[in-house]
């Protein structure tokens, strides 16, 4: 005879799963009705999309490439530069993030809030804010990527550093390490995989994002997309997108064959 218990128990669990998906199906229901989106739609123009791309896009026009080679040269030196300062920078806050590292909690929570503030910003936004207040130009697609690569660098610094053995830092700081020491013989080799592995997943992310700030004014490959697509050269912004999957992807295939070097 089963347990009455158990009987009730798994009721609940039932009754839970129930009421899940029913609010769920409510929420999604009630998205599509205030959006007032027909799902349908999509997928009965979908072979009128692809008929436009195909008439409209291909053949891709590459007659304007050494054209664009300052521009790809543009969004790699963005990718490297915003990742460099934004890397120097967010390994000083991220120290004064780690619990396991600043035992100041007021600081500690500044500090968090500060970096939460500005990660939790999209990098368009942060675009959008700095061309109107300084104009479009290169500076301000680096400063938003620097913003953008900072807030997401710090955090994961931090909880890296988080991570690092309490054993070992204690270990140090038994034989009577300085400051200075436990930084340099303790936190430094112990998070130092993590620093390259986050540096370099987010240098990556940095080259797909140099192209998107182009297209709000901001410098680099971006900004030709966006120009040819508004002037109707369909074939020509092909080509460009066409570069710069071919960029991202050979970043992507470098970096982890400097990952594996290095580590």
């Amino acid at each position: 005879m089963d347990n009455p218990g158990s009987i009730v128990l798994a009721q609940q669990k039932s009754l839970k799963k129930r009421v899940t998906v029913a609010l769920l199906s409510v929420i999604g229901i009630y998205s599509f009705v205030y959006l007032q989106v027909d799902p349908i739609t999509p997928l009965l123009t979908l072979p009128n999309v692809f008929l436009f791309f195909g008439e409209n896009f291909f053949p891709p026009n590459f007659n304007g490439f050494s054209s664009y080679i300052s521009l790809i040269v543009q969004t790699l030196l963005f990718a490297v530069v915003g990742t460099y300062i934004s890397a120097v920078l967010s390994f000083v806050f991220g120290l004064l993030m780690a619990e396991s590292i600043n035992p100041i909690a007021p600081v500690r929570i500044a500090i968090r809030f500060i970096v939460s503030f500005i990660r939790n910003i999209p990098i368009l936004v942060w675009a959008s804010l700095l061309v109107y207040i300084f104009g479009i130009g290169n500076m301000v697609g680096l400063i938003a990527l620097i913003l953008a690569t900072f807030g997401f660098l710090t955090r994961s610094y931090a909880e890296e550093m988080n991570n690092i053995a309490d054993s070992k830092l204690e270990a140090l700081k038994a034989t009577g390490a300085t400051p200075a020491q436990l930084l340099v013989h303790g936190i430094i080799p112990a998070f130092f995989p993590a620093w390259i592995n986050w540096t370099f997943f987010s240098f990556e992310i940095n080259i797909r994002a140099s192209s998107i700030l182009g297209m709000v004014g901001a410098g680099g490959i971006g900004i030709m997309i966006q120009t040819n697509i508004r002037l109707f050269k369909y074939q020509e912004a092909m080509a460009l997108i066409i570069i710069l999957v071919i960029l991202v992807l050979l970043t992507e295939f470098c970096v982890n064959k400097l990952r594996k070097w290095i580590l």
